[in-house]
């Protein structure tokens, strides 16, 4: 048994899977009207993805993190980064990254569609497609209440506090 994390916001808790995110906006790997799930292998990396998408003074107080558990036997197509065009890691991604994601979903054929994380090429997200038969052998474990770590969020320190910081590291290395 595989797991798979997400973050999202608790309004959508109540079914993190059902894709209906990139459905309505469309994402890297599909278009708008296509149903799909966005998860990734790690809950770290899932954070990481989501926390690239926050406002950098406004984190969100009402983060959860949905962990679901797949069965290892489940069908599953990988992309491989030797078969990506050379910007996929382009911010603005390329309408090719879509297009594999879109037809992926239309053809039917698996559940999962491995894909590597632009922010860590070598860990990979996992598109989960809810109209798949075997969706429903998916079971989520729980959905938690989820912070990223406040200092995150505070404001830039000037260069004195920095400063004073490599003063006191100073002062302890040398008692």
């Amino acid at each position: 048994m595989n797991r798979l994390y997400r973050v999202l916001r608790k309004t959508y808790a109540r079914t993190p899977f059902d894709g209906e995110g990139a459905y309505r906006y469309g994402g890297r790997w599909s278009s708008a009207g296509i149903r799909l799930s966005y998860t990734s292998e790690h809950q770290s990396l899932a954070m990481l993805e989501y926390f690239v998408h926050l406002d950098e003074g406004d984190p969100p107080a009402d983060l959860v993190l949905a962990v679901a558990e797949v069965p290892d036997d489940l069908g599953r197509e990988r992309v491989e980064t030797r078969n990506l065009p050379a910007n996929w890691r382009a911010p603005a991604s390329p309408q090719e990254l879509a297009r594999l994601g879109d037809e992926f979903a239309q053809r039917g054929n698996h559940c999962l569609l491995l894909v590597p994380s632009v922010l860590a090429p070598s860990e990979s997200n996992c598109l989960i497609n809810p109209a798949h038969p075997d969706y429903r052998r998916i079971v989520i474990v729980h959905a938690e209440p989820l912070s990223y770590d406040p200092r995150r969020f505070e404001r830039q320190r000037g260069t004195r506090g920095r400063v004073r910081y490599r003063q006191e590291r100073r002062s302890v290395r040398s008692a």
